[in-house]
């Protein structure tokens, strides 16, 4: 509680200085100590009402003096505050990146030459481009709020190393049988075959429940995905809703699929019998878990697959480790080698746009390109 010069109480967050002039302080919504001032302790009232009310309405904008850190924070508070924590996750990540470098700086000395030194100082082309893209975006939005008049951040060159960009892996039918027969006694096999035969992203794998399964109609449901991600410092999982609205779909399950499931659903049993007392209400109905019962994550089932790679490398060098979302890029690949209509591999996957489906999940493989030369030949 503040006093006037006469001792006595004014209320909270106001005073008279010794100049007889009112004051009153709050902190902001950016976590800055704000102050008006007026002669009079009605004035300075009706200020300190009217900016607080703009600052919980997000009406204010800060200083024109702010810091590229002082407007991450913003930028992410506002700009950014309907993302998933996840996405905001990434979104530090990119930034922390080139803080060192330029948090500290104002916005209005972030010229061309001090940004581009400090995305040289990254390690590879995409490290650059990622960072690039949170620069050009908060500057975007630093311009809207008049605190820039241009975005130097758009001429940001990030390719540096002109590193070759490495074509996404895609299992060939060849390489699919063996790693399967490799696989067949694993862990996460039930896992591995629901994945290839759906294209369900690994999200949307770990997240799958009970519920989303049904045996008389033979399909799945996604309707939800499982995260597991760095916050405030330590890792959780979060229930997200789908990628996108189109990611909600029904999935028709294989027969191969359905019998996975089936083996899945016996050892879940069996799972929850070793571990009654350790089950979470939360995620007891999950399809595929741990051994102890827990949520799994992509970490976990990445180091399940890399073991069977490397007794497959035993025999066959050649063969390369793929991560948990190649499953989904064959599934596609293979659908549309075996005459799938693209619309419906659209569909299956969950993409809103035909054209993203084609240029990303649908490869041509070498056993297709002597399938198609030996058509020709018969020609």
């Amino acid at each position: 509680m503040g006093k006037s010069l006469n001792g006595k109480e004014l209320g909270k967050g106001l005073s008279q200085r010794k100049d007889g002039l009112y004051q009153g302080r709050f902190v902001n919504r950016f976590g800055k100590k704000q102050t008006v001032y007026a002669k009079t302790l009605n004035e300075v009232r009706q200020k300190l009402r009217n900016e607080q009310y703009e600052d919980e309405k997000a009406l204010n904008v800060v200083a024109k003096d702010v810091t590229l850190d002082e407007w991450y924070e913003i930028w992410m508070d506002t700009c950014k505050k309907n993302c998933r924590d996840s996405t905001k996750e990434t979104y530090a990540g990119h930034y922390r990146r080139i803080q060192k470098a330029l948090g500290w700086r104002k916005l209005t000395s972030l010229n061309l030459l001090i940004m581009q030194q400090a995305i040289n100082e990254l390690e590879t082309d995409n490290e650059r481009k990622n960072s690039k893209k949170i620069l050009v975006d908060m500057l975007e939005k630093a311009i809207d709020s008049d605190l820039l008049i241009k975005n130097s951040a758009k001429q940001i060159n990030t390719v540096i190393s002109k590193e070759v960009k490495k074509e996404r892996r895609v299992l060939t039918v060849g390489e699919t049988e063996l790693f399967f027969s490799y696989a067949k006694d694993t862990f996460y096999y039930n896992l591995y075959v629901v994945a290839i035969d759906t294209g369900m992203r690994i999200g949307e794998l770990m997240g799958l429940q009970w519920s989303d399964v049904d045996f008389e109609k033979k399909v799945v449901h996604v309707r939800r995905s499982l995260c597991y991600f760095r916050k405030d410092g330590k890792y959780v999982f979060e229930w997200h809703d789908t990628k996108t609205h189109n990611s909600k779909r029904t999935i028709p399950l294989t027969t191969r699929a359905m019998e996975a499931l089936k083996k899945q659903r016996v050892r879940g049993q069996e799972i929850l019998l070793k571990n009654a007392q350790t089950a979470q209400d939360e995620y007891k109905n999950l399809v595929f878990v741990t051994r102890n019962n827990r949520p799994t994550q992509q970490f976990i089932v990445q180091e399940c697959m890399d073991v069977t790679t490397r007794r497959i490398q035993k025999e066959h060098p050649e063969f390369e480790r793929f991560s948990p979302h190649c499953f989904r890029h064959t599934f596609a690949t293979r659908a549309i080698e075996n005459g799938m209509q693209p619309k419906s591999v659209q569909k299956l996957l969950g993409h809103g746009s035909l054209q993203l489906t084609m240029d990303l999940y649908c490869h041509v493989t070498d056993d297709t390109l002597f399938d198609e030369m030996r058509k020709m030949e018969a020609v």
